[in-house]
């Protein structure tokens, strides 16, 4: 997902909304499992595992955006040495010409059939990296398409707002002015709308995966979770002028979003890999040492509202679980 407006927007809306939050801190958290670990574990099913090779699209969750060491070009992508991909691989024996990741940070379903420029460099269709001897494919993406870090940054800044309004009154935050921004005059979510049509175009990518690649397996890999569906508590890491019902409201679209892309693998006859429910608990509102995903003010040098590289192991858990299911 592309975070530079969300992230600004978040960070303003945390600056506002919280008092002593810190920055500093490990880029990783020593929680995460291990996928390697997972692997081992499940030697006995190894005969199961694809054998290679294997391609891996997607946008900045596959990439692993910010997460060291970064590797690949173009730079742009910020594509990550220890993102789910590259652990998948690993553990599954496979590198050199059997293992190709060519996610990119920003992507869309559009992006994978065309050229995507970015900041630094042009990433070449993703899915030009298949081919009729690929036998296994990971795809995470669908977040842009849907504009999810735009919602995130809109939630932001309808929280901000209430809550100086809040502050200039004397009342408290309540409700969800979230959820009532993206509510239209006809009451129609136009959130679920971006959901609905990413879903389209995301079924119509995967018959283009099918087709390039007829012999692989294909894996879409949904989001993991955002924020807890306990808005109280997250209340340490946005602050009480966050109104609970927006938290609820995102968490609620997240839930959406993985649902659409885990129909629409099934109708394409693909595999989903739930990274959601394996990550429950590890929210951006967690402490530092158990979260997988990065609050608005994130661990040094990492990237907000997405995984770290505790994160980025769950994540290649998770693929790993599905590909011996």
């Amino acid at each position: 997902m592309d975070i530079r407006r969300a992230g600004v927007l978040l960070g303003v809306a945390g600056l506002v909304l919280t008092a002593g939050c810190s920055a500093g801190g490990s880029a990783s958290g020593p929680s995460g499992p291990s996928a390697e670990g997972s692997a081992r574990a499940s030697a006995t099913a190894a005969t199961a595992l694809p054998a290679g090779p294997y391609v891996a699209l997607g946008d900045s969750y596959t990439a692993g955006l910010r997460i060291a060491p970064q590797v690949g070009t173009p730079a742009g992508c910020s594509r990550s040495g220890a993102n789910y991909p590259s652990l998948v691989a690993k553990a599954l024996g496979l590198s050199g010409a059997a293992f190709t990741d060519v996610s990119c940070s920003g992507a869309t379903t559009r992006d994978l059939a065309a050229a995507q420029r970015t900041v630094d460099g042009t990433n070449e269709p993703q899915l030009d990296a298949l081919s009729p001897a690929t036998r296994l494919v990971t795809l995470g993406i669908g977040g842009n398409d849907a504009g999810f870090m735009d919602v995130l940054g809109r939630c932001a800044e309808e929280g901000l707002k209430q809550s100086l309004l809040a502050g200039l009154t004397g009342t408290q935050t309540a409700g969800s002015p979230c959820r009532s921004h993206f509510t239209g005059a006809d009451g129609q979510d136009q959130v679920q709308q971006k959901v609905d049509a990413a879903g389209e175009r995301l079924g119509e990518l995967l018959q283009q995966v099918r087709s390039r690649s007829p012999q692989a397996r294909v894996f879409v890999v949904g989001y993991p979770e955002l924020l807890p569906s306990d808005p109280a508590s997250c209340t340490t890491t946005l602050g009480r002028g966050a109104a609970a019902g927006d938290v609820a409201f995102l968490a609620e679209k997240e839930q959406q979003l993985n649902t659409m892309l885990r129909q629409r693998a099934g109708a394409a006859g693909a595999g989903y890999v739930d990274t959601y429910t394996p990550s429950a608990g590890h929210d951006m509102c967690a402490g530092e040492g158990t979260r997988w995903i990065e609050p608005p003010f994130p661990a040094a040098g990492l990237a907000p509202v997405h995984p770290n590289a505790a994160g980025q192991q769950g994540m290649a858990a998770a693929v790993l679980h599905a590909l011996r299911s």
